[in-house]
């Protein structure tokens, strides 16, 4: 009797090892068909490029097509949500920022889907930092000559955003914060409202990304002070980090992207997704484009990129928390 039961024990162990390993495993063929990559923003941004960019890239490497479909609207939690319900078997990705998988739970209580519990990591894509931006008319030409300024006329100046809640927007309070300066803060709808009024004088300053600024300041209508980043970059390398030129130790802030699929997708397809990601954001033709717009290639490994994630959630929820931002549902 004892022995059928270490049999039968057995027998489970195995099953359940099995039932593991199956849930585990890609397809022998993987993959068989098309691949959906969602995106949650309109053709023609920043993320819809970069998911064309790769999609043609895995294309070639999987020979299967995969098909990006845009689906706009509510900040990017539209198209999480769809992907968050989609089957686990590979089949489908998503093309998340900064925003649909970190400062969406800071900013948004009722958000319709976890990013750490309802989607399993692929790899960060890019990452690009802000340039803290002047008129310039104001009288700062260093960063810790405007926190001298700001701090000398408290709620006198102006900061634009491209919106309350965004990734520039957390960015400039964390910055505020840091730096104890009380300055009024005026949220437009995008980055190109908010640049063209730091243009026209009619605020102060911004966190602005380079692809929407280098050319103002190449032609002397705005003046790079800092970068948010923990380096300088390359295409400006006069832009000191803010964190060193700002007396600010800690201080980064920086805009990402990156892939993930829905949680539970076989390990195994995950690992080939990686693979194939990295390979194609390190080939000359991507890190020359992402070069082009001050962006660096990413790649980290699944794991990293998962506590990445929860760290940038942890971090933003505090920024959110300490500045009481509030976005309208």
């Amino acid at each position: 009797m004892k022995c059928w039961i270490q049999l039968a024990v057995t027998a489970g162990s195995l099953l359940v090892t099995f039932a593991a390993a199956a849930q585990n495993a890609a397809p022998a063929q993987y993959p068989v068909k098309p691949i959906r990559g969602i995106v949650g923003f309109v053709p023609g941004g920043a993320t819809d490029m970069m998911a064309r960019a790769l999609t043609q890239k895995l294309s070639d490497a999987f020979g299967q097509q995969l098909i990006v479909d845009n689906r706009a609207g509510g900040g990017g939690v539209i198209a999480a949500t769809m992907a968050k319900d989609s089957p686990p078997d590979g089949y489908t990705i998503f093309f998340g920022t900064i925003s649909t998988l970190a400062t969406n739970v800071a900013t948004s209580p009722k958000l319709p889907y976890d990013p750490l519990r309802d989607f399993a990591p692929i790899t960060m894509t890019s990452y690009n930092p802000y340039f803290l931006v002047v008129h310039p008319g104001v009288q700062a030409k260093t960063v810790k000559e405007f926190i001298a300024l700001a701090r000398a006329k408290p709620g006198q100046l102006n900061y634009a955003s491209s919106g309350t809640g965004g990734g520039a927007h957390l960015a400039l309070e964390l910055f505020r914060s840091m730096a104890k300066l009380d300055m009024v803060h005026i949220p437009y709808k995008g980055s190109g409202q908010s640049i063209t009024e730091v243009l026209g004088g009619q605020v102060q300053m911004t966190f602005a990304q380079p692809s929407v600024s280098l050319g103002h300041a190449k032609a002397g209508k705005l003046r790079i002070l800092g970068v948010t980043s923990a380096k300088s970059i390359p295409s400006w390398p006069d832009a000191p980090p803010i964190a060193q030129a700002g007396g600010l130790p800690g201080f980064e802030a920086t805009s990402w992207q990156g892939v993930v699929a829905p949680a539970r997708t076989p390990r195994a397809i995950i690992d080939r997704l990686h693979a194939e990601i990295v390979k194609a954001l390190h080939s000359p033709e991507m890190k020359a484009k992402l070069a082009a717009e001050s962006s660096e290639a990413g790649g980290m490994p699944p794991e990293q990129f998962g506590r990445f994630i929860a760290n940038e959630i942890a971090k933003w929820k505090r920024v959110v928390k300490d500045a009481n931002i509030r976005v309208e549902s």
